[in-house]
C-alpha cells in the first residue's frame, strides 16, 4: 500500500493548524520542533519567530502529516503563483507547477509506485 506524508509550509500559524487537524483526525503529534530548539550561529532566529514551528508531525493511521512555519529567511513563495495545481496526471503521478516571484518555475511530481529506481 502506497502511503502518501505530505509535508504543508505555513506563514506562522502552523502550530494553530496542525491542533485543528488533530481536533479532526485524532492522533497524537509524533514530533514537534521549535525554532527556539535549533538557534545558532549559521540560522539566526528574530526573538518573535523563536517560538514558531520548525517541524511538526501528526501520525493520521500509517501517514504522518507534517509541517512548519516558514522561516523569515526563507519566503518562497512570497508573490509567487500556482501554474498548474497538483493533479493527478496523464501519465499516472500526481504532478504540478508552481512559478516563484522571480519567474522561476517549480515543478513537482509524486508517483505512490515509485520503487528508488530510475
Amino acid at each position: 500500500m502506497a502511503l502518501i506524508n505530505p509535508h504543508i509550509n505555513f506563514n506562522g500559524n502552523a502550530e494553530e493548524a496542525f491542533n485543528f487537524y488533530r481536533s479532526v483526525f485524532g492522533g497524537d503529534f509524533a514530533k514537534i520542533v521549535r525554532f527556539k530548539d535549533l538557534t545558532s550561529d549559521r540560522l539566526p532566529v528574530s526573538p518573535h519567530q523563536a517560538n514558531k514551528i520548525m517541524h511538526i508531525a501528526l501520525a493520521i493511521g500509517n501517514n504522518l502529516l507534517m509541517g512548519n512555519d516558514v522561516p523569515e529567511i526563507l519566503g518562497l513563495s512570497a508573490d509567487g503563483q500556482i501554474e498548474f495545481p497538483i493533479a493527478e496526471s496523464p501519465w499516472g503521478s500526481y504532478f504540478g507547477i508552481f512559478r516563484d516571484k522571480y519567474g522561476i518555475e517549480w515543478m513537482v511530481d509524486f508517483d505512490a509506485n515509485y520503487k528508488g529506481e530510475i
